[in-house]
């Protein structure tokens, strides 16, 4: 359980690093969109090849398919209720929209993080070892939300000490979902690992369809190199997870 918590401690600390860099750095809205590009393209290696395919060979089609669709409504219903929040672009490199939503743009990153962080916790019950594609993948995923977020806030005059509060708070739920994740499915039957597993790429690729994509192409006024990076990314964790 503590190797778990500690994993996704790791995962989640890049909010910490997004959040530094967006209060005291330059960073274009272009950069930060292939940053974006980037871990999404990370991410989809870790859904289809940690999560789904290691949940097929588990559990079977049946868990896989239950699995995936249960995570995928999950998020779609949070995400709405974050939408109506103000969180709807939480992702996105542009500063304006994170001043004034601060609290469902957090809100927001504990959602996109939870499935994220608790399947870290699920790859460690079958062989041990943590997935180092998985926990690459969060972890470039995290820094976009910080990023936005924390420069929106100190345009509304928030201190840095404040700003790194809120988003040390969500690095904590990291680390208790990674370990959650592993210790309530500690001696659970395949077929439940499965789904569980299943559940979080579910989880995961929505979100990706939902904010990481379309910002990405929008912050980078809709040119191609973003799906070249993406490509890049995806190449990189297929990459690391065959080692």
């Amino acid at each position: 359980m503590i190797e778990a918590g500690l994993w996704g401690l790791l995962a989640g600390s890049s909010l910490l690093v997004g959040a530094v860099a967006g209060y005291l750095l330059p960073i274009s809205r272009h950069a930060i969109a292939l940053i974006i590009a980037f871990g999404a393209g990370v991410l989809i290696s870790a859904v289809a090849f940690e999560l789904t395919e290691e949940a097929y060979s588990i559990g079977g089609g049946d868990a896989v398919a239950l699995g995936l669709g249960a995570g995928a409504l999950t998020f779609f219903a949070g995400d709405w209720y974050i939408d109506r929040m103000g969180g709807a672009m939480r992702k996105r490199a542009g500063m304006e929209q994170a001043d004034g939503n601060a609290r469902a743009i957090a809100f927001g990153a504990a959602l996109d993080g939870i499935p994220e962080s608790a399947a870290i916790g699920l790859t460690l019950l079958h062989g041990g070892t943590v997935e180092a594609a998985l926990v690459g993948a969060v972890f470039l995923s995290n820094v976009p939300e910080a990023l936005s977020s924390s420069a929106g806030s100190k345009n509304a005059g928030k201190s840095l000490s404040a700003v790194l509060g809120q988003w040390a708070g969500i690095v904590a739920i990291s680390g208790i979902a990674a370990a959650l994740g592993f210790t309530l499915l500690d001696g659970a039957s395949d077929n439940l690992i499965a789904w569980t597993q299943a559940f979080a790429g579910g989880a995961v690729l929505c979100m990706l369809a939902d904010t990481m994509f379309p910002q990405a192409y929008e912050d980078y006024d809709r040119r191609p190199a973003v799906g070249l990076v993406t490509v890049l990314g995806f190449a990189l964790a297929f990459l690391l997870s065959t080692m």
